[in-house]
């Protein structure tokens, strides 16, 4: 593996990734005139755009603080807008938890599982969206992560 003659760094391609300094060829011995080109180490936006929905609070903070990720509009927007939704669903579920305590009834129990499919239903919903580079902007909470973005 090549190092970066300006600034120490080990480089994998032909420029340094630290200083951006030109270092000579650096390909692999194995790479033929017939062999595809190596993989780029990171994510696509879509991928990291799909990810920040996944585990909710946590990929969403998650991609807010990685480097290359919290520097892409698209990305950044998804990831506020998975938070907001999960911080949102939260406060639900503890409201709709006193009020069926509250109440004590039958109608109260059915809106536990129904909102668990309805929030299911939308969580597939936007991964897949998100994958596919469209971006579904949610009432209430798109414009607040817009803002954000």
């Amino acid at each position: 593996m090549p190092f970066c003659p300006s600034c120490g760094a080990s480089v994998e391609g032909r420029f340094c990734a630290k200083c951006g300094t030109a270092v000579g060829a650096a390909t692999p011995a194995s790479a033929g005139p017939g062999a595809p080109p190596p993989a780029s180490a990171g994510l696509t936006d879509n991928m990291a755009s799909a990810l920040c929905y996944v585990l909710g609070l946590i990929t969403g903070i998650l991609f807010l603080v990685l480097a290359p990720y919290n520097q892409n509009k698209t990305i950044r927007f998804h990831a506020f807008q998975s938070i907001f939704l999960h911080v949102a669903m939260i406060a639900i579920y503890i409201v709709l938890g006193i009020l069926v305590r509250m109440m004590l009834g039958f109608v109260g129990l059915m809106l536990f599982p129904l909102l668990g499919l309805v929030v299911f239903v939308l969580w597939i919903y936007l991964i897949i969206s998100a994958y596919q580079g469209k971006q579904v902007v949610l009432p209430l909470i798109g414009p607040l992560a817009q803002q954000q973005a």
